[in-house]
């Protein structure tokens, strides 16, 4: 059973990753566990990997477990480390998503979703639920448990996409945004500037292929995107600099952030 865990614990090899997966093969023996980290309290990013790896084809039986919890849903001091709750999401694909409701977490899949329900666990317990409660209540909607799934969970309670940010930094450094690409003007070749956090600079409108030269930036539909339960197809702009990193060219800009294309 392949178990990809996304969170925000720092890199592959911190031991939060350990622990988790540790308790997950614990409760889920024949997991296959792949590690997929965002930075601290990116749902935004988290939201984005989910989709990717939920919404395109994958193995029967594949879990999506993630955890990046800010507990930003109450301001106020918390009791017993009570958080976002954890919610369970159906995908057309079969794939099934276990994690807690934080933020833009389920945004990218909320729609997409056959069944969006939350799980019938506590949200308080443990400073590290993700390790003490959840990998438990996962095993059991994973088996089928009946009494594994609460009630459905209603819409406005996980917000929608924000438009135009940045949703996911890969290696290469190239900034995968949520700017639809079927929403972009700009014919292939064409010149455009693009603003992040007040840093300007000169693209080249592509086609999603290496049309552009060595050293250029462009702006582009890239690798990222899936097809939704209707069949209508979904890709998503990246900014990329060929043979560069377009996110040191923008001087380190943050998941969140706001991409402008000015005229």
């Amino acid at each position: 059973m392949l178990v990809h865990i996304v969170a925000d614990y720092g890199p592959t090899g911190d031991l939060a990753f350990a622990e988790v997966v540790q308790r997950i093969k614990l409760h889920l023996p024949d997991a296959e566990p792949v590690l997929t980290p965002v930075p601290a309290f990116a749902t935004l990013a988290a939201g984005f990997c989910i989709a990717q790896l939920g919404l395109n084809d994958a193995p029967a039986g594949t879990i999506i477990y993630h955890n990046v919890a800010p507990r930003q849903d109450v301001e106020e001091a918390r009791e017993a480390n009570a958080g976002e709750r954890l919610a369970f999401a159906r995908l057309p694909t079969g794939v099934r998503v276990i994690g807690v409701n934080a933020g833009y977490a389920f945004s990218f899949v909320r729609d997409a979703a056959e069944e969006l329900r939350w799980a019938a666990v506590p949200a308080a317990g443990s400073q590290f639920r993700s390790r003490d409660l959840f990998p438990q209540a996962a095993a059991a909607i994973a088996l089928g448990h009946p009494d594994a799934l609460a009630e459905t969970i209603e819409p406005g309670q996980t917000p929608a996409v924000p438009e135009d940010a940045i949703a996911y930094i890969d290696g290469y450094g190239n900034l995968k945004t949520t700017m639809r690409a079927d929403a972009q003007r700009f014919a292939a070749g064409a010149p455009v500037r693009l603003r992040i956090g007040g840093h300007e600079h000169k693209a080249t409108a592509g086609d999603g292929t290496f049309s552009v030269t060595h050293g250029q930036l462009a702006f582009a539909p890239g690798s990222s995107g899936w097809t939704d339960r209707m069949g209508s197809e979904t890709r998503w702009m990246e900014i990329f600099l060929r043979g560069g990193n377009a996110w040191e060219t923008f001087q380190r800009p943050g998941i969140g952030d706001q991409v402008e294309v000015l005229d």
